[in-house]
C-alpha cells in the first residue's frame, strides 16, 4: 500500500530516493486530511527514469508479444483483486464518488484487456511477387523510450489509454501522473511490481511542470502522450514536436448536447443530469452547455433545476452521496468566480452551488449550478468550467443548434436527445466533434475505439486506446526482399 508518509519514485524496478528536494502534501479534498506527501521530481530524476527505460528497452523489444503480454494478463488480475482498495484510493485522492470511481477503474481494466491483444493488434501485412521474384511485408516495430504526462481527473484510466498498449508494443515508459493526484498511479506501479515486470520497464516520476518540460526535451523520448488543458496541451505538442517527438495530445472542451422537443425528458434529464453533475463535472466529456430546441425549453429547463437541486453532495466514501467535491480549493475559487462572471453578464444563476458544506467546511465543494441565457459577449461559452455547472441556452431548430456548438473552439463531445432517426443522423452527420452520442450523455469509446477530439480538443493524428494507441507506439518498416534461385545453386 501506499504509506501516509514519503513515497519515492520508481526508477529501474526500485523505489529510490528522488534527487529533488521539492514535497508537496496530497489531501483529500472533502476533508482536508493529508493522505501523503509525494516528491516534485525535477530533470535529474527524469534523466534517471529516461536511463533506466533507454536499459531496459533493448531486451523488452526482444521479447515476443506473446510474452510481453503474460504481464498484462498478470496486472488485470491483480488489478481485479484489488479493485475496492483502487477504487477507494481513487475517491481518497480525487474526490470523486465511489461508483464513479469504480467506473472509471473498469474503463481503465478494459484497456488492460484490449492491450493483451497485442500479439494480433501489432501484425503488419504482406503481399507476394510485388514485382517478379520480389515479396514486400509491413511490420511494426516499437519506438524506444515513451513517455505519458496524465491529468488529475481520471487518476487510473487515463494512464491506461497509454501504459498497456506501450509496454505490450515492446517500448518501455516513463509516466508523470498529476502532481495532484499521483497516489494511485504509484499504487498501479506497485501492483505491476507485482507480476514480475522487468526492471525499467515502467518508469514513474511524480512531480510538476519541471519533470514535464524535461520529459519534452529528452533525447532520448521517442514519444509523449499528453492529456490535460488545451493551453498546455499547445505548449506540450509545440516543445515535444520541436524536439522531434511524435505527439498526441488531448485538450479540454465545451461539450453541447442538443434536446429536441420529441425527446422523452424524463430519461433525458436524467441523463445529462449524469453528465453534467458526474464527476463534479471534472471530465472531458462532461455536458457544459445544453441546448432546449423549441417547445422542449419549459419542460427541460423545470426538469434540470430540480434534478440539480435535488443531489445530495458529500465525502464520495459514502455511498448514499451523489456528488463529491472538487479538486482543490484553488479550483473552487475559479469556479466560483466564473459562476459570478456569468451572472454579472446577464446571466440567470436558476441555481447556484456556491459557498459550503454543512459538516465539510475545509472542503472543496461547489455545489450542482445551473445558470440560463448567459450573453455570448460575457465569453463564458469559450471557456471551459470544470466543475458542476451547467448552461441551458435555447435553439428555434437543430440548424441553429448545431451552429451554436460548431461555433465552439472545442470539439471534444457532442449529443443529440430525440426519438427521430433523421435528426440523430443530421446530427451525427454534421457536428464536428470527435466523439457524438446520440440519447447518450457521456459518449466515452470503448477501449478497442480511439477517444477521438476535434479542433481545439485535441493535437495530433493517432488518438489513444486501440488500434490508435498500437499505431502511434510502433513505427512502420517496409521489407522488400528478393532470393534469386540460382544463388541456391551454390550450395
Amino acid at each position: 500500500m501506499i504509506t501516509e508518509t514519503e513515497s519515492k519514485l520508481f526508477v529501474g524496478g526500485r523505489w529510490v530516493a528522488p534527487h529533488s528536494e521539492r514535497r508537496a502534501e496530497i489531501r483529500n479534498p472533502a476533508t482536508a486530511e493529508v493522505l501523503g506527501v509525494i516528491p516534485l521530481g525535477d530533470a535529474g530524476d527524469v534523466a534517471a527514469a529516461v536511463a533506466a527505460a533507454a536499459a531496459a528497452y533493448p531486451d523488452w523489444r526482444r521479447t515476443p508479444p506473446g510474452d510481453r503480454v503474460q504481464f498484462l494478463f498478470r496486472f488485470k488480475e491483480l488489478l481485479e483483486r484489488h479493485f475496492e482498495e483502487l477504487a477507494a484510493l481513487i475517491t481518497r485522492e480525487h474526490g470523486k464518488i465511489l461508483a464513479e470511481s469504480r467506473g472509471e477503474l473498469r474503463r481503465g481494466i478494459e484497456n488492460v484487456e484490449t492491450a493483451c491483444g497485442i500479439p494480433a493488434l501489432m501484425q503488419g501485412y504482406n503481399l507476394e511477387d510485388v514485382a517478379r521474384g520480389i515479396d514486400e511485408t509491413m511490420i511494426r516495430q516499437p519506438l524506444g523510450v515513451v513517455a505519458a504526462i496524465t491529468p488529475f481527473n481520471f487518476p487510473a484510466m487515463i494512464p491506461l489509454w497509454f501504459l498497456p498498449y506501450a509496454i505490450a508494443c515492446g517500448n518501455t515508459m516513463v509516466l508523470k501522473p498529476s502532481e495532484k493526484t499521483p497516489l494511485t498511479v504509484l499504487r498501479l506501479a506497485q501492483l505491476l511490481e507485482e507480476t514480475g515486470l522487468p526492471p525499467g520497464v515502467l518508469n514513474v516520476v511524480t512531480g510538476a511542470r519541471e519533470a514535464a518540460d524535461a520529459l519534452l526535451v529528452h533525447p532520448q523520448v521517442r514519444a509523449i502522450s499528453f492529456v490535460g488543458s488545451t493551453p498546455v496541451a499547445r505548449h506540450v505538442y509545440a516543445t515535444a514536436s520541436a524536439h522531434g517527438k511524435r505527439v498526441q495530445c488531448q485538450g479540454g472542451a465545451k461539450n453541447y448536447v442538443v434536446v429536441m422537443p420529441d425527446a422523452d425528458l424524463e430519461m433525458s434529464s436524467k441523463i445529462i443530469g449524469e453528465s453534467a453533475f458526474g464527476c463534479s463535472g471534472q471530465r472531458c466529456l462532461a455536458v457544459s452547455v445544453a441546448v432546449a430546441v423549441g417547445a422542449a425549453r419549459e419542460a427541460f429547463r423545470e426538469r434540470m433545476v430540480e434534478l440539480a437541486r435535488s443531489l445530495r453532495v458529500g465525502d464520495g466514501l459514502d455511498e448514499s452521496v451523489q456528488m463529491g467535491p472538487v479538486i482543490s480549493h484553488e479550483s473552487k475559487s475559479r469556479i466560483e468566480a466564473l459562476i459570478g462572471k456569468g451572472e454579472a453578464a446577464g446571466g440567470r444563476v436558476l441555481v447556484d452551488g456556491r459557498g459550503t458544506i454543512e459538516g465539510f467546511e475545509r472542503g472543496s465543494f461547489v455545489k450542482p449550478t445551473v445558470i440560463e441565457d448567459v450573453p455570448p459577449a460575457s465569453g463564458l461559452q469559450e471557456v471551459e468550467i470544470f466543475g458542476p455547472v451547467l448552461t441551458l441556452e435555447r435553439a428555434a431548430s437543430l440548424e441553429e443548434a448545431i451552429a451554436m456548438l460548431a461555433a465552439s473552439a472545442y470539439g471534444n463531445a457532442a449529443s443529440i436527445f430525440t426519438t427521430s432517426g433523421a435528426a440523430a443522423r443530421k446530427f451525427r452527420y454534421e457536428t464536428p466533434a470527435g466523439n457524438i452520442g446520440v440519447n447518450i450523455g457521456v459518449p466515452a469509446p470503448m477501449a478497442s475505439f480511439p477517444f477521438s477530439g476535434w479542433k481545439d480538443s485535441f493535437l495530433g493524428v493517432l488518438h489513444g486506446q486501440g488500434r490508435d494507441a498500437v499505431q502511434f507506439y510502433t513505427e512502420q518498416k517496409v521489407v522488400i526482399e528478393r532470393w534469386p534461385a540460382e544463388w541456391s545453386r551454390r550450395f
